[in-house]
């Protein structure tokens, strides 16, 4: 009895490393910072436990398939290759029906008890993160990243349009925040593992361009990120604790960059922690802005 406890307890972890927890935890704390921001801190308590499951299945369905289609890669690079469809404790088989289900589950959850623009925001984002990304660009061309970045930068909008039922230029200000967030976030990772990816045959931009060019396009996109912080409170969706706040933590990113851009030391794994540190700060000063508002 205790060995199939066990056993049960083993297969469940797998199955829940397919979904990228990490990731989800991220996708949720956007998209209640859309709501948030959509709501001017006043939710419906029913609207958003319904919210966030909908956009964490899809966002946990889009990461199994990920997985499912980036197997044969992954068994090749060191970095993944612990994951469980190259290890073969999950079945390929299962993985589609795991996935898929998460995303249609998604849909009913969203459509039925929130409404029908959120749930065709999610399925876009999931479209475009396991088709657009996953299938026709990642293995083609080092732009996958950025036009990838479309399905990453839905979460606030789908939160936002989850609160209002509508999307406007709040939304696409918080889409262009995510959206550029993105590829230095990514970057910073892909230089690290560059050989992996180049043994893969995965042209990111470190491998396809070289690590300086990749440096100085995440300082580019780095740098954007400081006006871009800016514009919510210049658009009266947020007060001055987060202007203060989000204004030092970008001008921060970029000094970081900057470090990183002239370090002879190609590993950026700080840069990479911290990105993730400021995009919860970020969206996380949205929530606590508007509380104390």
């Amino acid at each position: 009895m205790v060995s199939k406890t066990m056993a049960y307890t083993s297969l469940l972890r797998e199955y829940l490393l397919l979904t990228k927890p990490g990731i989800v935890m991220l996708v949720l704390i956007t998209t209640l910072g859309g709501m948030y921001i959509g709501t001017k801190g006043n939710l419906d308590p029913q609207l958003v436990p319904w919210t966030l499951i909908g956009t964490g299945l899809a966002a946990a369905g889009s990461a199994v398939l990920n997985m499912l289609f980036d197997r044969d890669i992954d068994r090749i690079m060191e970095r993944t290759s612990e994951r469980p469809l190259p290890k073969g404790t999950v079945n390929p088989q299962v993985a589609v029906v795991f996935g898929v289900g998460l995303i249609l589950l998604s849909f009913v959850v969203l459509f039925t008890f929130v409404n029908a623009l959120s749930a065709f925001l999610a399925m876009l984002a999931a479209f475009s993160y396991v088709v657009v990304y996953t299938i026709l660009l990642k293995r083609k061309t080092p732009i996958a990243t950025e036009i990838g970045g479309i399905s990453g930068a839905l979460p606030p909008v789908i939160g936002y349009a989850a609160a209002t039922g509508q999307v406007d230029i709040k939304a696409f200000v918080l889409f262009l925040i995510m959206f550029m967030w993105q590829p230095p976030h990514f970057w910073a990772l892909a230089i690290k593992y560059r050989e992996d990816y180049k043994k893969a045959g995965v042209p990111t931009l470190p491998v396809a361009r070289g690590v300086f060019i990749t440096k100085i396009k995440t300082l580019l996109y780095t740098a954007s990120l400081l006006p871009l912080s800016v514009l919510p409170y210049i658009l009266g969706m947020v007060g001055q604790i987060y202007l203060v706040v989000a204004s030092v933590l970008s001008l921060l990113y970029i000094l970081l960059t900057l470090k990183f851009l002239f370090s002879k030391q190609e590993e950026g794994m700080k840069l990479f922690f911290f990105s993730i540190i400021y995009l919860s700060a970020i969206f996380g000063l949205f929530i606590i802005d508007l509380i104390k508002t």
